[in-house]
């Protein structure tokens, strides 16, 4: 059968279903958008980890005169325990596990808190006297720092160990929930999409049952018949990746690249290139969805 017989039966079921049409184009454009967006907070958080993971430190905070009596119930911290903890640091038990470590002074620390909190009207009323010294450690492997922790726990002189990836885990958490529920909105839209294709091709099959058997009688096959059909739902699914794909690269381009990296300098976000990645996953995702739903839909109707 020639190609454009078969284009022009597909263009005929488009004209006659064309709100049919446009629906499945916004549907699937909406849905691949919410998969956009899964896929990219997916790659924002393996980004972020890998840049602050290998960063964090582990704070080995000392004790001071204002310390709860709990922690340390024989007050601050002296200098023989200060030699210990350093002592200990030092060893040959943790030292190949550490990179780096050094000790931070009540004033560093308070030149340190008035940087970060300069506007801050607490920043008023905070002392040096009031802040913790500590020993602030790199590790090799950021995933050992349950080692420090333990090496440290209930020691004299010691108020608290502090990792500092369970402050990141808190917003890796908050973003692996965003990504989730863009999911599964994404999978529902996705799932409305594959239904609204195959109800509109049995539409536009039943609609154009008399060119059918016409098309049966002169021995047509099923392929050849079934063909157009099946270019329908993606034409109108490949229509609404490629919207999901540039409004996902738009995005990207002036709200993330343009607005949030400039504004949040001191992490790295996905790009516009990491963007353009994905758009193929978006069409073929759309297109492997319609193929199958209208090839699955003209059978089924073929049949009866």
């Amino acid at each position: 059968m020639k190609l454009g017989f078969i284009l022009s039966e597909m263009w005929a079921g488009i004209r006659s279903n064309l709100s049919m049409i446009i629906s499945i184009i916004l549907v699937s454009f909406v849905s691949l958008t919410f998969l956009a967006v899964t896929l990219l907070l997916q790659l924002q958080i393996t980004q972020m980890k890998t840049y602050w993971y290998d960063r964090a430190q582990v704070a080995v905070y000392l004790c001071s005169d204002f310390s709860p009596e709990e922690a340390c119930p024989a007050g601050g911290v002296t200098e023989t325990q200060k030699i210990a903890i350093k002592q200990q640091l030092q060893s040959d038990v943790l030292s190949p596990y550490i990179e780096e470590f050094y000790f931070e002074s009540k004033d560093d620390a308070y030149t340190k808190f008035i940087e970060q909190f300069a506007d801050s009207q607490a920043a008023q009323y905070i002392t040096a006297e009031q802040l913790n010294e500590a020993y602030w450690v790199n590790l090799k492997d950021p995933t050992q720092s349950e080692l420090i922790v333990e090496s440290f726990s209930g020691l004299d002189g010691v108020e608290e160990i502090k990792d500092q990836r369970s402050y990141l885990d808190e917003i890796f958490s908050f973003l692996n929930a965003g990504s989730l529920l863009a999911g599964g909105v994404a999978a529902v839209m996705l799932l409305s999409a594959t239904l609204l294709i195959a109800t509109t091709i049995r539409l536009s099959a039943h609609s154009r049952r008399r060119e059918i058997s016409i098309m049966r009688l002169v021995g047509a096959s099923k392929f050849s018949i079934q063909l157009p059909f099946v270019l329908e739902g993606l034409l109108a699914a490949v229509m609404g990746g490629a919207l999901a794909s540039a409004v996902t690269v738009a995005i990207t381009h002036y709200f993330v690249t343009g607005f949030l990296a400039q504004q949040l300098a001191f992490t790295s976000f996905f790009t516009v290139a990491d963007a353009l990645m994905i758009t193929p996953y978006l069409i073929g995702v759309g297109s492997a969805l319609a193929i199958l739903s209208s090839a699955l839909s003209i059978h089924r109707y073929l049949r009866t």
